[in-house]
């Protein structure tokens, strides 16, 4: 039985995928510990895991920062920067410090590309990493550049080496700018771990302890591409879905609302957009009466249950539950969001807010999967046209037909944890 530790930081999308992992690897009989954030501890510990806190709960970030959370949420859509800037690298001597005692007698850490704490410890203990990689983009493929702001001057779809030679010296610019801007808070810490300064940058180079680079969506999103480091594998998606990290059963209320007429529309914006929503429930709620669909919109407020005519608001369900019943997923294009709707064969459309979901977006349209709509435009009378479109599209059906069956026999989780615990000496 191997010691194992997994190290995440971020939204529940960061999260629920680790949980799986180490449900995972305690069903094959490992040992595991997850370090993680504050506020991640009750649920890890419901879902029936040991957890530690390696970094200050979302709560306590905003009181340092002297922000609310709907700020911070709105400076990090608003600034790329900003996680890093103000809340890992603050945080990363406390962080490492924790991480390294958890791991003093640890077989194998396995940590996400933000857990900067990860490459530090594994590297200072020369324990085997695996590094976990949630979303696609952040392959930095010069085959497949991300689809995102800040990547526009990228050639996308490149058909010739010459293309592909204009994203790699794109790639080596974007390094060396990360490089610039982190390296020497991030030597640092390294240095008082009594190693040298790093080579590579961070979030898109891994370390030197790296034995694994786990690719955690399915191909039905998209296959790895030609220039992926050579100890990637594509797992598939590791799903988790609770809100409270133990078996939960749907609402009495939700459960009426579903069984009482048509697959109603479900709108969401997962656990961190929802903080900066703006006006995206109401024009959500308006599109769907406009169309005569009922609804289901998952606010992420603590408010109880509450039906408005044929729109039912509610904080939470679980999405593994409700998307197969929906006619159609509305969402943010969080990871964890986008894998449930692929895998509950649901067509989607996207309104992408920050990072990654961009990059996500464009993938599902580009399967013929679902379409995408800007933050900024949605509105009622948009947000229907392209609600009806999807609807009534048989081709983007097949689509979501197509990739729910490739994922049928996908079990991300058990094959992340296969091959973590492989990497025990």
């Amino acid at each position: 039985m191997a010691r194992i530790v997994l190290a995440t930081i971020g939204s529940l999308g960061d999260l629920h995928p680790f949980i799986a992992i180490g449900r995972a690897l305690a069903a094959q009989g490992e040992q595991v510990l997850l370090a993680v954030p504050e506020d991640g501890l009750a649920k890890v510990r419901a879902a029936g895991l040991d957890a530690a806190p390696i970094l200050p709960s979302y709560a306590d970030i905003c009181e340092r920062l002297g922000i609310s959370p709907e700020d911070a949420a709105a400076r990090v859509i608003a600034d790329p920067d900003f996680v890093i800037d103000e809340i890992l690298l603050p945080s990363l001597h406390t962080s490492t410090l924790a991480l390294d005692e958890l791991a003093a007698d640890a077989d194998v850490l396995a940590g996400s590309i933000f857990a900067f704490a990860a490459g530090i410890v594994a590297e200072k203990r020369r324990l085997p990493l695996a590094t976990v990689v949630l979303q696609p983009m952040t392959l930095f493929s010069a085959w497949q550049p991300p689809t995102a702001p800040r990547f526009e001057m990228m050639r996308h779809n490149p058909h010739t080496a010459l293309g592909r030679s204009w994203n790699r010296a794109f790639s080596s610019l974007a390094r060396a700018l990360l490089r610039r801007r982190h390296a020497a808070r991030i030597d640092a810490v390294r240095a008082e771990h009594g190693l040298r300064p790093s080579e590579g940058a961070p979030m898109l180079d891994h370390g030197p302890a790296t034995r694994a680079v786990l690719c955690c969506w399915s191909a039905a999103l998209g296959a790895l591409p030609p220039d992926a480091p050579r100890e990637a594998a594509l797992v598939g998606f590791p799903f988790f879905d609770s809100e409270s990290g133990a078996e939960e059963m749907l609402a009495p209320e939700l459960n009426s609302f579903l069984d009482q007429g048509d697959a109603p529309l479900i709108f969401t914006l997962g656990s961190f957009a929802v903080a900066s929503a703006g006006g995206f429930y109401e024009e959500a709620a308006a599109a769907s009466r406009a169309l005569g669909k009922r609804a289901l919109l998952l606010t992420g407020q603590p408010a109880a249950p509450r039906l408005d005519g044929d729109c039912l608001f509610m904080g939470y369900a679980p999405h593994s539950a409700v998307f197969p019943r929906a006619a159609a997923v509305i969402h943010h294009g969080g990871i964890g969001t986008t894998g449930q709707a692929l895998r509950a064969e649901r067509p989607q459309i996207v309104v992408p807010h920050f990072g990654d979901q961009f990059d996500n977006a464009a993938r599902l349209q580009s399967a013929g999967i679902g379409m995408t709509i800007r933050r900024e435009r949605f509105e009622r009378d948009l947000a229907a046209r392209v609600i009806s479109r999807v609807l009534s599209d048989p081709d983007m059906a097949r689509a979501a037909q197509r990739a729910a069956r490739m994922m049928a026999d996908e079990d991300g989780a058990a094959a992340a944890a296969h091959c973590i615990a492989g990497l025990r000496p």
